[in-house]
């Protein structure tokens, strides 16, 4: 009997496996997928937040408006009330992430797990209050500790472009040995998959991820027991689950083997002790049991939600914290002026609702062709932190390109075709005439000219005069900037031939999502 009941359980064990190994791999495969496409339309890569309750509900809070792909976060909520947080242990990537290494240190000897007598499991549910509590009232903080938006992020940002220059090294390293068919073909596979190599903040939200995997040296799945917002909201509904944990007291020995390997700290041991809010259903109890005396089975009584322990005080703290953080997070110098620097991606909505919609996921900086779109640091004040903006240093808007409009999965930019793009403006380019070659030298110069994709040009070549030390003057061709036709696309600051710092800038001014940052001012208004 108990031979059979292990033999059951290490299956649906495999199949748990089976099921965590296919949506890493879709993870991976729509991630690489968010690229340039050769075409101007790409798919939906952009779907697995879309089954994201915690984004539905707290952007639907934020801005008061029903974005209607998340209306596939409904099959996330109904399964979890029906057989509880499966989610979490056969499907989030992020969550397989943190079991595989969970796994790897255990059996490195780094991690000796041990049964857990604390409550820190409340700490999510803490973090789960203090955003709602925010998105009462327009603050949207989710992304930051979503596991999807933490996780799409840091693969975008750090992981995924360090492992670039890695491997970058190691094709030099292959041709050094003159192998160059091989060398070749790296190269050719690289070009393929099109990773975006240079981000702003690549270091430090890298070190960020790294230091959540290095978390699980303390706890198994550390994340996924104290941090993860989505979890403790996917706990709070999974009390009304039917699938519930059982144990024959006749065979069991009290070993407390199961609450030792209990990866979430579910606590199976005693039976009453059991928190169906925690438990993930991998079944690690149940095919360890020494005597198959665990199993699962339907029931149809809620699970009290005492069992999740929340301090009144904390929770009442938490809730007040996320209010008052509201103002906090808004003390910025662009409640009076706009940011120059803040130059948001074309269809981006004005920018209240933007950082109301905003979560921080980097879809949009993954997909851009030119590596343009990075994540904002100071820019846009505590509460734009990690939000896209367009940096013409490091790349250009493409005239030909819509694609991060359309994998937007909030809906914060919104989506736009190609010809509906290039009628928007994002900015205006500006002459720095102390450093562009015409004015400053009398060289002839017209490289933003050529690249202006404007049709009639945006920029157009002027006969100037350059006074010179020596007395002479010379009178070259120059650019001037038609500023109703200029668009702010960039190009013609990333292709500037004065290097440190271009001699043509775009700044955000004159943006069309603004109806107050446009070229004069009124200072007794907000600009957003």
């Amino acid at each position: 009997m108990k031979k059979e009941q292990s033999k059951k359980y290490r299956l649906i064990q495999y199949l748990r496996i089976l099921s965590q190994t296919v949506f890493l791999f879709l993870f991976f495969y729509l991630l690489f997928q968010t690229r340039f496409p050769g075409e101007d339309y790409i798919g939906n890569v952009e779907i697995f937040f879309h089954f994201n309750p915690l984004l539905a509900l707290t952007t639907l809070l934020a801005s008061h408006t029903l974005f209607l792909s998340f209306s596939m976060a409904a099959i996330t909520i109904v399964v979890t009330f029906i057989i509880g947080r499966v989610a979490c242990g056969w499907i989030c990537p992020m969550g397989t992430i943190q079991q595989f290494f969970s796994f790897v240190f255990k059996k490195s000897k780094l991690l000796r797990p041990k049964k857990q007598k604390d409550n820190h499991t409340a700490w999510k549910y803490y973090i789960l209050l203090f955003t709602l509590a925010g998105s009462l009232f327009s603050l949207n903080v989710a992304g930051l500790l979503d596991p999807f938006s933490l996780l799409y992020r840091s693969f975008i940002t750090g992981i995924m472009p360090a492992a670039n220059h890695l491997f970058s090294n190691v094709i030099g390293l292959v041709y050094s040995a003159h192998l160059s068919s091989i060398g070749d073909g790296l190269v050719q596979f690289f070009e393929t998959i099109d990773i975006n190599s240079i981000f702003i903040q690549g270091f430090f939200l890298g070190m960020i991820f790294l230091g959540v995997i290095l978390l699980n040296l303390a706890r198994e799945r550390f994340w996924c027991r104290y941090l993860c917002p989505l979890g403790a909201f996917l706990g709070l509904l999974s009390r009304w689950n039917i699938l519930k944990l059982r144990i024959d007291m006749d065979k069991c020995i009290k070993c407390n083997l199961c609450t030792i390997q209990c990866e979430t700290q579910a606590n199976p041991y005693p039976e009453e002790d059991w928190k169906s809010s925690e438990c993930v259903y991998c079944f690690t109890c149940s095919a360890i049991c020494p005597t198959g005396a665990i199993g699962f089975h339907p029931a149809l009584n809620p699970e009290h939600l005492e069992s999740i322990n929340l301090s009144r005080r904390k929770v009442l703290l938490s809730s007040f914290l996320g209010l008052i953080a509201i103002p906090f997070f808004r003390i910025s110098p662009l409640r009076s002026r706009a940011s120059e620097k803040l130059i948001r991606p074309p269809g981006a909505l004005p920018e209240k609702e933007f950082l109301q919609k905003c979560v921080k996921c980097g879809e949009c900086m993954k997909v851009c062709p030119t590596n343009a779109i990075q994540p904002a640091r100071t820019e846009a004040g505590p509460e734009g932190l990690w939000t896209p903006m367009l940096v013409p240093k490091i790349g250009y808007c493409d005239y030909y390109c819509s694609l991060c409009t359309q994998v937007c999965p909030t809906g914060a930019i919104r989506e736009l075709t190609i010809e509906e793009k290039n009628q928007i403006k994002i900015g205006t380019a500006w002459i720095d005439k102390n450093r562009c070659l015409p004015y400053k030298f009398g060289n002839s110069c017209i490289v933003c000219e050529e690249h202006c994709p404007v049709s009639p040009k945006a920029i157009q070549m002027i006969e100037v005069e350059t006074h010179l030390p020596d007395g002479t003057i010379k009178r070259p061709k120059a650019p001037f900037i038609d500023i109703e036709a200029c668009t702010g696309c960039g190009i013609c600051e990333n292709k500037c031939p004065v290097v440190d710092r271009p001699a043509i800038y775009i700044t955000s001014v004159g943006e069309s999502r603004s109806e107050k940052n446009q070229f004069i001012l009124d200072i007794n208004k907000e600009i957003y």
